[in-house]
């Protein structure tokens, strides 16, 4: 029976979010979960994309199916140290999801209250790109203790990124900092820098939005190979550039987040729960 499973403690909650898709966000959120794992953390990972999961790409769970952990609440899938899940266990590769909000809303409230996470230090939410539904149901269902801000340099990305910070504002949600993702491309024959995207704009930005600057993440090729392969470059490689960028992001937030969260309680959603919903089907 459902009640008698633990109930879910999270000692905080990162979302990971962007203005605008294209911009890394699910990268940058696959390898913080995997770089606070390496720091000695209970990580759960959860991927609230409902319209283009990713999560279960980049750990290597293709064809994953979800297991139940009773006959109401779904176990997270363990892969590189973390607590992974995604509707992307859920649907067909080839599958469109064509709901409107409100069943969004609901898929995204079961995959946190109907899975039993059990008691982690950090759960890291791959949010959507945008400001809508999922974001506003994060804030109704959860107790976020703060938001991380994905952007690349260019000004049409940071538009979106200052609208990303503006809403969480009036959510009352934490900016815990902006990362510069594809900061600049690194030629791997030759190593040489070119700013694709232009460069420091994010930076620049941060300092007008008075928000942390967290770090920046240079586009470059191992990253993406790692990602396709299943297996995030901390994972892989935790002694590459790139890996210790990672890690020293993951140590801010994490720094940050241990300073908010003094001031909240512990998050706390366990039960039984509403009956969950088994048909999948799109």
């Amino acid at each position: 029976m459902s009640d008698t499973l633990p109930p879910n403690k999270f000692g905080a909650v990162i979302a990971v979010a962007s203005g605008k898709g294209g911009v890394g966000k699910s990268t940058v959120s696959v390898n913080l979960a995997c770089a606070l794992a390496s720091l000695g953390h209970k990580v759960g990972l959860l991927d609230a994309d409902i319209y283009g999961p990713s999560q279960h790409i980049m750990l290597g769970l293709k064809g994953q199916d979800p297991v139940m952990a009773d006959e109401k609440k779904f176990k997270p899938i363990p892969k590189h140290g973390i607590s992974v899940m995604s509707f992307g266990f859920f649907v067909k590769p080839e599958d469109a999801v064509v709901w409107r909000g409100p069943m969004v809303s609901r898929m995204f409230q079961q995959l946190v209250s109907d899975v039993s996470w059990g008691e982690l230090d950090y759960l890291v939410v791959d949010l959507p790109p945008g400001t809508g539904d999922i974001q506003l149901s994060l804030a109704q269902i959860l107790s976020v203790t703060g938001v991380v801000i994905v952007s690349t340099p260019q000004d049409v990305a940071l538009a979106d990124a200052v609208k990303g910070v503006s809403m969480f504002r009036k959510v009352n949600i934490d900016i815990l900092g902006i990362i510069e993702n594809m900061s600049t491309f690194v030629c791997p024959h030759c190593n040489h820098s070119t700013d694709i995207f232009s460069h420091a704009g994010a930076q620049n930005k941060a300092k007008v939005l008075e928000v942390p600057f967290l770090g920046e993440i240079p586009l470059e090729e191992q990253t993406r190979k790692c990602g396709d392969d299943g297996i995030p470059v901390v994972v892989r490689d935790p002694g590459a550039a790139q890996s210790k960028r990672f890690l020293e992001i993951a140590g801010k937030v994490a720094a940050q987040a241990d300073e908010i969260k003094k001031k909240m309680p512990t998050i706390n959603i366990g039960g039984p729960g509403p009956e969950i919903d088994k048909n999948f089907s799109v």
